[in-house]
């Protein structure tokens, strides 16, 4: 690996690519030429001449009138650069939502013309007003060559949670949690139903689920609920199909085939058993075609009519692609040259050729739509003050609908990771291509507006996996190891401001993941912005030990576990050390290690006595997994979380970073202390989650 030249370097600092970073040990690294020439390419820079290259960028504003988009804070001062003829007037106005135009005012500031192309430009400098509403606006700079325009974002000052107090709930694996009815995984019927008995018996205010985002159309099935096809829209294989209301209007002999259809799966109550997405949703897609040819009444046409108008193309080409991988494959990078543009005509004949494969898609979305509503209606119904809280994946798959559709959007090159840190060390490539940061300002991030907007529908909340990328994210060349990759700086105000836009909007809460290697600044601008940052008991640790209870954020949810971790009963007992020597991921002494994790439990133990929340001597898993949640009660931490698993007495991790198919991630049942899956009607009758949330709560 080479070295980067003092022109390289100046040229990646030009396009906020890091040159070089503090790794989780406390030192710098250098990064090599090699990946940040692969990095730039990847962005769309030449990177043969890195001064060339450089002065274009430096020219690049003074191209253009108007930036491509402008996010503000409302209620702070904010200017708009606008760029000339040097001597040329310039009038700048701003058209609301609403349609109400409005002057913006020039400040008294000087800036030297700059020579571009042989010309000399000027530039002028407007303030934009202090008092815009909220929203997505439209900036005008009208010169004597015609009218500019570009998008202005006012976004909210602070989110907050819209409600007094804290709240808690619970979080889960959605597809882990299989009732009598479901089809071999757990159900958009099953969330509603552990909403309402958690909401009406338990006094909870949220579920926080695993992402929802949709898979491929066909088996094999992508087991990582954060690597789908599209963020953009939820998986059919969360459906239940009996409560779709044109089922019970199905011919006697369709609906006993639909009911076939799900009596023939396999049992799945063995403890050894798998979650098996490729047979539940072969089975259920077959059910689906049944119900989908079923008549619909007029307001319900209607109805999926006026769905299929809102969503528009975006919901197009997601059905087109769908369609075209049944064919071709899940993969959109294998398939034929002339598919690769989804603008193209190839697409559009493909399209207009398949059209009641693509409705039938289509209508898939608006069925999911209608069940999403029903659930979130159910758990505000039941009590619930948030309801159904999402997660929103950091990335989707390379050859998915979302990276196939918004090509252009999507580096081409590199893939999404993390760099080493103390629990991977060896750092982690997530294989999922980045967003260009250029491409968002130029769509006036366009694409995360309506993310997160379609995520928000039907919710209270939104967890965001891996917030720091709103940041920076770990870009690595295709090809090179995870450790190899390095820094690409995103604009964090107005991505964060979008976010928050849209949340509000939505009266909903918004948490961001911030673990593992994450800049202080970053968890100061989140809190700044009232933005949730996610803190988990084990890892907060002050200088001589556990962090005390009242050092904690308030800002944030706060839990004992989480997903990557194994649930508490099985911390307790160091199952990940002995996972993580097993599977070579660690390469010291398992009993060292195993010695230095009883240390830690051991120190968490006795701050549990020194609080009275454990008698002195006890080491009973139950009464130590419920004192370990009692004292997230003493945290100021506005959201509290129980994981589902904890409730339950389960042990094994639902994902183990690092691996792929070395363990079954996102793949394992909820189960109880013995092993054995616990069918969703056990776990609405559970004396241990009864007793574990009345002392939480108590």
């Amino acid at each position: 690996m080479t070295a980067p030249s003092d022109a390289l370097t100046r040229l990646a600092e030009a396009y906020g690519v890091a040159t070089e970073f503090t790794d989780w040990r406390g030192r710098t690294v250098v990064v090599s030429a090699e990946t940040i020439e692969a990095v730039l390419t990847a962005m769309g820079v030449a990177t043969a001449d890195p001064e060339a290259a450089r002065a274009t960028r430096e020219d690049e504003p003074w191209r253009r009138t108007l930036p491509p988009c402008v996010v503000c804070v409302q209620g702070e001062p904010t200017t708009v650069p606008v760029h000339v003829p040097h001597g040329d007037g310039v009038a700048v106005s701003v058209v609301t939502e609403a349609g109400q135009t409005r002057p913006l005012a020039q400040v008294d500031r000087w800036v030297d013309p700059r020579p571009v192309d042989g010309a000399l430009v000027g530039e002028a400098t407007f303030a934009v007003p202090d008092d815009l509403p909220l929203g997505y606006h439209h900036l005008l700079a009208t010169t004597p060559h015609g009218t500019t325009r570009a998008e202005l974002v006012v976004t909210p000052a602070w989110l907050g949670v819209p409600h007094e107090g804290r709240s808690w709930g619970f979080a889960t694996q959605l597809y882990s949690v299989r009732s009598a009815g479901s089809w071999g995984l757990g159900d958009l019927t099953d969330l509603t139903d552990l909403a309402v008995w958690s909401g009406s018996r338990l006094g909870a205010d949220y579920v926080l689920v695993n992402p929802l985002h949709a898979a491929e159309p066909l088996a094999p099935l992508e087991p990582s609920p954060y690597l789908p096809s599209t963020r953009r829209f939820p998986s059919p294989l969360y459906l239940r199909v009996e409560r779709i209301p044109e089922y019970a209007e199905l011919p006697a002999s369709e609906r006993a085939a639909v009911d076939q259809l799900h009596a023939d799966l396999a049992p799945w109550l063995a403890p050894e058993d798998a979650v098996d997405r490729d047979s539940a949703w072969t089975a259920k897609r077959a059910a689906l075609r049944l119900v989908h040819a079923a008549p619909r009444s007029v307001g319900r046409e209607l109805d999926l009519a006026s769905y299929v108008e809102r969503e528009g193309e975006a919901l197009r080409l997601f059905a087109v692609w769908n369609v075209l991988a049944e064919e071709f494959g899940n993969d959109a990078r294998t398939w034929p040259e002339e598919f690769h543009d989804a603008d193209g005509p190839a697409v559009a004949a493909y399209a207009e050729e398949h059209a009641e494969q693509v409705a039938f898609v289509c209508w898939l979305q608006w069925v999911l739509d209608e069940q999403l509503q029903l659930a979130q209606a159910k758990a505000t119904g039941a009590g619930m003050r948030l309801g159904v809280f999402h997660d929103l994946a950091v990335g989707v798959h390379p050859g998915g609908a979302d990276a196939w559709r918004m090509r252009d959007v999507y580096a081409q090159g590199v893939q999404v990771g993390a760099p080493p840190d103390p629990y991977n060390q060896l750092g982690q490539d997530w294989s999922q291509p980045p967003w260009r940061p250029d491409r968002l300002a130029e769509l006036g991030y366009a694409p995360l507006r309506d993310l997160i907007r379609s995520v928000l529908r039907h919710a209270g909340g939104v967890r965001v996996d891996h917030v720091l990328g709103m940041f920076r994210l770990w870009w690595i060349p295709v090809g090179a190891s995870a450790d190899q990759g390095t820094y690409v700086r995103y604009d964090h105000e107005a991505l964060i401001g979008v976010l928050a836009l849209e949340a509000h909007r939505a009266g909903a809460v918004v948490v961001g993941e911030d673990l593992g290697v994450v800049p202080p600044e970053a968890r100061s601008y989140l809190a700044r912005r009232g933005l949730l940052g996610t803190s988990i008991l084990w890892f907060e640790q002050g200088t001589d030990g556990p962090l005390p209870a009242e050092q904690w954020r308030e800002w944030c949810m706060a839990s004992v576990t989480t997903h990557d971790l194994p649930p508490t009963a099985g911390y307790l007992a160091g199952d990940q050390v002995r996972l993580q020597h097993r599977l070579g991921l660690l390469d010291g002494d398992l009993d060292a290690d195993l010695a230095a994790a009883r240390t830690e439990v051991d120190a968490w133990l006795d701050e549990l006595r020194r609080r009275g929340l454990l008698e002195p001597g006890d080491v009973d898993e139950e009464r130590v997994v419920a004192a370990l949640h009692r004292y997230l009660a003493l945290t100021p931490a506005r959201l509290l979380n129980v994981a589902l698993v904890d409730a339950v007495g389960d042990r094994r991790a639902q994902n183990q970073p690092g691996t792929v198919d070395e363990y079954p991630n996102w793949r394992v049942p909820l189960a109880g202390p013995d092993g054995r899956p616990v069918p969703l009607e056990d776990v609405l009758t559970s004396a241990r989650a009864a007793a574990l949330v009345a002392g939480f709560r108590s």
